[in-house]
């Protein structure tokens, strides 16, 4: 079992930066693959960014055009969203999520989740 907490988010203008952490506690020895997820209201939970294991691979979803970077700090458990560049459509709780072994963009595929954080970017 691995518990997720989210935390980060918040009201900002256009423009703004913000980073996104997310802590493990759990089961945090084991191989986990990380990802990040949205979902604005009314919208089906869309892909954000993914990365592996060791940090060697990372992946986006296709609005993220380099405004976003996933990284994350192993001996921490943390898990890491840098968000530049923020636009109003970025509007959405931002949620944080882990699967054994191997990164994927599909939100089916992960088995642990956290609670999410509200992120809102005013025009």
């Amino acid at each position: 079992q691995v518990q997720l907490v989210e935390s980060g988010g918040g009201l900002v203008q256009a423009g703004a930066s913000l980073r996104l952490s997310c802590a493990a506690s759990g089961r945090t020895s084991t191989n986990y693959a990380m990802g990040w997820f949205r979902q604005a209201p009314g919208k089906e939970r869309e892909f954000v960014a993914s990365i592996a294991w060791r940090g060697s691979t990372t992946s986006y979803g296709d609005f993220v055009k380099g405004r976003f970077t996933i990284s994350r700090d192993n001996a921490k458990n943390t898990l890491y969203l840098q968000m530049n560049s923020l636009k109003p459509e970025d509007t959405a709780v931002y949620y944080c999520a882990a699967r054994l072994f191997f990164p994927s963009d599909d939100w089916s595929r992960y088995d642990y989740w956290g609670q999410g954080t509200q992120v809102t970017v005013s025009s």
